[in-house]
């Protein structure tokens, strides 16, 4: 398990949870096409290039590439990396026929060929530098919170992620590393404290 302070970016499920297995990290799915048309999701990218800098990590096909692109004319190019998979025919195990161009995705390419990717594309591979060393935000403040496990725990959730300037879509568990990376965690309970909804508890400090 290696540490990349970079956010990566990739393009599905499957490559997050193939690379999660690797990586110590903050890992993003642009959902395929889907990015081009989500702004929330661009903001927030750009916000994490800003602060810790992008990896992108697509497919090798002609997709990948079209996803990559758009990216990198959308983020100053200072603030991206850019890893590659090679070029490796076959099919993923969960899929009955290979992909369009016949190419393993992410998903596909073995942990140890990815680690070779990655250490090419020069990431900084230490303890993530994020802006909050201390105790991180925990799903245990979420709870007390009222953000999650509870009555309207949603609405308040995206109440606190509309105040953050957050896509409203994030779950529970996929806020958390965003909101660790962006936010220390006295912002963050300040920041919930003025949602309308969001009560003050008592939680560890």
């Amino acid at each position: 398990m290696i540490h990349i302070k970079e956010a990566i970016i990739v393009e599905g499920r499957y490559d997050r949870i193939k690379l999660s297995s690797i990586v110590d990290g903050l890992i993003l799915e642009t959902g395929g096409f889907r990015i081009f048309k989500d702004k929330e999701k661009m903001a927030m990218l750009r916000r994490l290039a800003e602060t810790r800098g992008l990896l992108i990590l697509t497919d090798s096909d002609g997709a990948g590439f079209v996803i990559r692109r758009y990216l990198s004319g959308s983020i100053p190019k200072e603030q991206i990396r850019h890893a590659y998979i090679p070029d490796r025919y076959g099919k993923e195990k969960r899929k009955e026929k290979p992909g369009k161009e016949g190419k393993l995705g992410v998903e596909g390419i073995d942990a140890d060929e990815l680690l070779k990717v990655l250490q090419r594309a020069g990431v900084c591979c230490e303890e993530s530098g994020e802006k909050a060393p201390g105790q991180p935000v925990t799903k245990a403040d979420l709870f007390a919170l009222g953000l999650t496990g509870g009555q309207n725990s949603a609405e308040k959730r995206a109440a606190v992620l509309k105040k953050l300037d957050l896509p409203g879509h994030l779950t529970a568990k996929t806020m958390l590393p965003v909101v660790n990376t962006l936010f220390t965690r006295a912002e963050f309970f300040e920041i919930c404290q003025q949602v309308a909804g969001v009560k003050k508890e008592e939680v560890s400090s």
